[in-house]
C-alpha cells in the first residue's frame, strides 16, 4: 500500500457533486490523496481546488467512465500520481425515469446499466490487481434502496442497483482471502443535484408514488459520505460483503 505517511490513494467516482463531491472532501480531509473522476470537468475541478485550498492533494479526470479508455485513464492516474491505489469508491451514477419494465425502451435501459453497473465493474477490474498485488484494499460502492426493494425507482434503475449489491457481494467472497473488502452503501433520499426526468401520467411513476410515503428523512450528502469513508476505514477491518442502508430506517418499514 501507499505510504501512510502520505495519506491513502483513493479513487471517487462521480465526485464533481453530491455524494462523490462530498466523499472525496472528507477522504481529503483526514489527509488522503484522491482522484476526483467525474464526467463535469467544471466540477470536478472545483472539487480539486477545494481540497488543494485546505491543504490537501487531489487531482481530476474527466469523463464517461462507461468507457473502457476513460476507465484505464483514472487508474493510470493513480498510479502515476499516487504510486498506487488504496481504496476505490464507485458512487457514479444515472437515474432513470422510473419507467415500468414494458416502457423502458433500449436507450434508457442500456445507458443506465452501462453508468451504474458495467462502469464500476470495469473501473474495480482495472484496480483489482494493483490492490493484489499490494495484498490490501477497500472498495465502496454506492447501492440504493433501489437495490434492495422492487419499489424505489424504475425497471433499469432497479436492475443496476440490484446488481452493484450482487457485484459487491460476489467480490467480497471472492477476494477477502487476498486482503480484499468490498461493501456497498444503500443510501435514502439525499438532497443532491440528480433530477429525474419522469414521464408524467406513465404506469411506473404511478404505481410507485405510494411507496415512497415512508421514505424518511432526506439525507445531506455529507452523511452518505461519513459511511463511506467509514467502510473504506481500518475502523471496518472485518466489515465485507455488507450494503449498508443509509436512509433513516427506510429499508426497516
Amino acid at each position: 500500500m501507499t505510504d501512510t505517511l502520505d495519506g491513502r490513494a483513493v479513487i471517487v467516482t462521480g465526485a464533481g457533486s453530491g455524494i462523490g463531491r462530498a466523499a472525496a472532501l472528507a477522504f481529503a480531509a483526514q489527509g488522503d490523496r484522491v482522484v476526483v473522476a467525474d464526467l463535469d470537468e467544471e466540477g470536478a475541478q472545483a472539487v480539486v481546488e477545494k481540497i488543494e485550498q485546505a491543504g490537501g492533494t487531489a487531482v481530476a479526470v474527466t469523463g464517461d467512465l462507461s468507457e473502457q479508455t476513460v476507465v484505464d485513464r483514472v487508474a493510470a492516474t493513480a498510479l502515476e500520481r499516487f504510486g498506487g491505489i488504496d481504496v476505490l469508491v464507485n458512487n457514479a451514477g444515472i437515474m432513470d425515469r422510473m419507467s415500468a419494465l414494458a416502457d423502458v425502451s433500449d436507450a434508457e435501459w442500456e445507458r443506465v446499466i452501462r453508468v451504474n453497473l458495467t462502469a464500476p465493474f470495469l473501473l474495480t477490474r482495472a484496480v483489482l490487481p494493483h490492490m493484489l498485488a499490494a495484498g490490501k484494499g477497500a472498495i465502496v460502492s454506492t447501492a440504493s434502496e433501489a437495490g434492495l426493494r422492487g419499489s424505489a425507482a424504475g425497471a433499469a434503475y432497479t436492475a443496476s442497483k440490484h446488481g452493484v449489491v450482487g457485484l459487491t457481494k460476489n467480490l467480497a467472497v471472492m477476494y477477502r482471502k487476498q486482503g480484499i473488502r468490498a461493501n456497498a452503501i444503500a443510501p435514502g433520499g439525499t438532497a443532491t443535484s440528480l433530477v429525474v426526468d419522469v414521464e408524467q401520467g406513465a404506469h411506473g411513476p404511478a404505481a410507485i408514488g405510494p411507496h415512497f410515503v415512508n421514505l424518511g428523512r432526506v439525507a445531506r450528502p455529507e452523511e452518505q459520505a461519513a459511511a463511506i469513508v467509514f467502510l473504506a476505514s481500518d475502523a471496518a477491518s472485518n466489515i465485507n460483503g455488507v450494503i449498508l442502508p443509509v436512509d433513516d430506517g427506510w429499508s426497516a418499514v
